[in-house]
């Protein structure tokens, strides 16, 4: 069952096609090809969102909660992070003009910036919109608004991911990278409102959003059932994601440190030659 939304498809399309057309003409730019690996997590965010915002999870989210849930975590833990690692802003970067070299290092190095890309603030975004999204009335305003849906819930939810990780996975020309420290602690911190989230929803007693509530009377589940689940599925996917994530990061600064390594041995082997 796929429920068309096409403002949607042709959007995210587009962007794929964009991030292509982009991506063979950095080719051509510098001479070098743009990373098939970058280029697969770009394609594999946008199939993840297309599936998420238009297949099956979309048109079942109004009926029972687990697949509503199972869309937050698809975009806020999946197609972020992978977005993220498609490197966007260095694929931009290269296909602009000196001009537009210059402003986007200006961006990038701007107050504004540097307060978007401190983890503190990544964290704190992230775990406001997981939360906040989850009280009830913000909830019922959602699943009974449309507009509220897609033009507010899906573009924050987004938002909220790629502020939270572009700091703390890969490295997107960001003009201040936190320690390596900071970056596993961070990522390893997101267990906490995940956790918190996922077992309220679950542990509560009664069923928490009317809208649910009122489905159940014509797809015959039981809303507690159905609430214990998708709170399950927060607590549970949401640590196993955020664990994958973390041990990410730990190879990236496990690959920092080989380097530097290697460029103390050359030195000293250079410094050696010269004595």
């Amino acid at each position: 069952m796929w429920e068309p939304d096409y403002f949607a498809l042709v959007n995210l399309l587009a962007l794929a096609a964009l991030y292509l057309w982009a991506a063979g003409r950095a080719k051509r730019i510098t001479g070098q090809s743009w990373s098939i690996l970058r280029t697969i997590s770009f394609l594999s965010a946008i199939t993840i969102m297309i599936a998420t915002y238009l297949g099956p999870f979309s048109a079942w989210s109004h009926v029972a909660f687990w697949p509503h849930m199972m869309q937050h975590i698809a975009i806020m833990m999946v197609a972020g992070p992978l977005i993220v690692l498609s490197n966007p802003v260095t694929l931009t970067f290269i296909n602009l003009g000196s001009a537009g070299r210059r402003n986007v290092v200006k961006v990038l190095r701007s107050r504004p910036m540097r307060l978007i890309t401190n983890p503190y603030f990544g964290w704190s975004l992230f775990a406001f919109v997981l939360l906040g999204t989850h009280v009830i009335f913000v909830m019922e305003w959602i699943l009974t608004d449309h507009d509220a849906m897609l033009f507010i819930e899906r573009p924050v939810f987004l938002a909220a991911a790629l502020i939270f990780y572009y700091p703390l996975i890969g490295n997107d020309l960001i003009a201040k990278r936190p320690s390596p420290s900071v970056r596993l602690v961070s990522l390893g911190l997101m267990m906490i409102p995940e956790t918190v989230l996922g077992m309220v929803i679950h542990f509560a007693p009664i069923p928490l959003y009317p809208t649910y509530v009122d489905a159940s009377f014509s797809s015959g589940l039981d809303p507690l059932t159905d609430q214990k689940f998708a709170g399950a599925l927060m607590w549970a996917l949401g640590m196993v994601l955020d664990g994958f994530w973390m041990m990410l990061a730990a190879l990236q600064w496990w690959r920092e440190q080989e380097k530097e390594t290697d460029q103390l041995e050359r030195q000293e082997a250079r410094e050696a030659q010269n004595q």
